[in-house]
C-alpha cells in the first residue's frame, strides 16, 4: 500500500510507503545532541505577529530543508493539516482514530500492528517497527491531546517559534529513548505498547512515571546512517550567536569570560524581508560566531538562569545550508 505524502512544504510531492515520518521531503547548553543533516528532515520558522513595520496574523511561517535551500514563505499556515508540520502530526491523530475503530488490535501483541506515540512538554516521538519521528519546538502546549484534530494554539501565535522535524529508523529509537532519559522531559501523553518495551524499555519506564539511570554518553544514527552525539558545550569549539526568549527576569547576558563566548543575538532577519526583534521571538536555537565551524543548534530551553533545574537540550548540525539560514537571520547581537 502507497500514499501521498508531501516530502517538502511548498512544491515537492513524493510517492512513498504509508510509514511514519517527517511530512516534508540541563539548561541552553547542559545537554546538547548534534545532528549531521538527513534529507527525512524539516525547520519551521514561525513568525511573531509584531514585525518591524508590519503586524502579521501569527500563524505565517517560514520553511527550510535541503531542497529549498534556505527559509522560503511557505503558502500554508502553521495552523493548518495541510503544510509540512499539519501532515507530520496528522499520522498521530488519524492513527489514533483508527485505533479508536478497531483497526488495531486492542491487545496489540505484535509489532506490525501497533505504534509507539509520546508527547513530551517540548516535543513528539511517534514510531512503528520500521520508522518514526522525533519533532522537537519551542511552543507553548503543543501538540493538542491524540483524541482532539491538529490545531495549533492560541499561546504560539504571538511570538515568533521554531519547529525541527527529523526521521529515524526504527533502530535508533532505543537510544533516543536514553536520550529522552538524560533530558528528563514533562510527559504528557505517553503510550509504548507491550511488544515494543524489550526494545525501547527507558522509554517505557519513563512512560511509567520512573526515572532510569542515565548514561553520559550515547550515539545515535539518523535513517541516512549519520551520528548524533551528546556532550556539552565546550565540545563545539565555537564562540556562539545565541537565540533565546529575552522576557525572563534570570536572563543571562553575553558572557565572555569563559574561554568559549556566548553572545545574546538581539534581532532577527529572515527573507522578504522579515524582521523582528528578539523581544518578539519565542524560540531557542544558536550558530557558531565563526562561518568555518559551521554550527547550528535548535532547542527547547532558553538561555536563563532559572532554568538551570530544567531538563531539555538542542539538535545541533554542522551543515553548510542550515548554518547559512540561520547564521544570516542573524541581524545583531549584544557585544560582551
Amino acid at each position: 500500500m502507497t500514499c501521498l505524502i508531501v516530502v517538502v512544504d511548498i512544491h515537492l510531492i513524493a510517492t512513498m510507503h504509508c510509514e511514519l515520518l517527517c511530512a516534508s521531503y540541563h539548561s541552553m547548553f547542559y545537554s546538547i545532541v548534534t545532528l549531521i543533516y538527513s534529507f527525512k528532515r524539516f525547520i519551521i520558522y514561525k513568525l511573531p505577529i509584531y514585525r518591524m513595520a508590519v503586524k502579521g496574523s501569527g500563524v505565517d511561517y517560514m520553511y527550510l530543508d535541503l531542497s529549498v535551500m534556505d527559509f522560503q514563505m511557505s503558502k500554508h499556515t502553521v495552523n493548518s493539516s495541510k503544510g509540512a508540520l499539519g501532515r507530520t502530526l496528522t499520522q498521530l491523530y488519524s492513527r489514533y482514530t483508527m485505533k479508536l475503530a478497531n483497526m488495531y488490535p486492542a491487545a496489540c501483541g505484535f509489532m506490525s500492528n501497533c505504534i509507539v506515540m509520546c508527547m513530551i512538554s517540548a516535543g513528539v516521538l511517534m514510531f512503528d517497527q520500521s520508522q518514526g519521528f522525533w519533532l522537537t519546538h519551542s511552543v507553548p502546549h503543543f501538540p493538542p491531546f491524540p483524541e482532539r484534530n491538529y490545531s495549533f494554539p492560541s499561546t504560539g501565535k504571538y511570538y515568533g517559534q521554531t519547529l525541527h522535524c527529523i526521521t529515524y529508523n526504527y533502530t535508533q529509537f532505543p537510544q533516543i529513548s536514553w536520550q529522552l532519559a538524560y533530558l528528563n522531559p514533562r510527559m504528557y501523553n505517553c503510550s509504548v505498547p507491550m511488544a515494543f518495551r524489550p526494545d525501547v524499555a527507558v522509554m517505557a519506564q519513563i512512560c511509567d512515571g520512573k526515572i532510569p539511570a542515565i548514561k553520559n554518553r550515547r550515539s545515535l544514527q539518523n535513517s541516512q546512517v549519520q551520528k548524533l552525539f551528546i556532550f556539552r558545550l565546550m565540545v563545539l569549539h565555537s564562540n556562539l550567536l545565541v537565540e533565546s526568549w529575552l522576557h525572563q527576569a534570570h536572563r543571562l547576558p553575553s558572557n565572555c569570560s569563559l574561554p568559549r563566548h556566548v553572545m545574546n543575538i538581539d534581532r532577527v532577519c529572515l527573507p522578504g524581508p522579515q524582521m523582528f526583534k528578539s523581544y518578539e521571538d519565542h524560540s531557542k536555537w544558536c550558530v557558531s560566531y565563526a562561518f568555518k565551524d559551521q554550527w547550528t543548534c535548535l532547542g527547547d530551553l532558553n538561555r536563563d538562569s532559572g532554568q538551570a533545574g530544567r531538563g531539555g537540550g538542542l539538535i545541533c548540525s554542522q551543515n553548510s545550508v542550515i548554518y547559512k539560514a540561520f547564521h544570516q537571520a542573524m541581524a545583531g547581537y549584544k557585544h560582551c
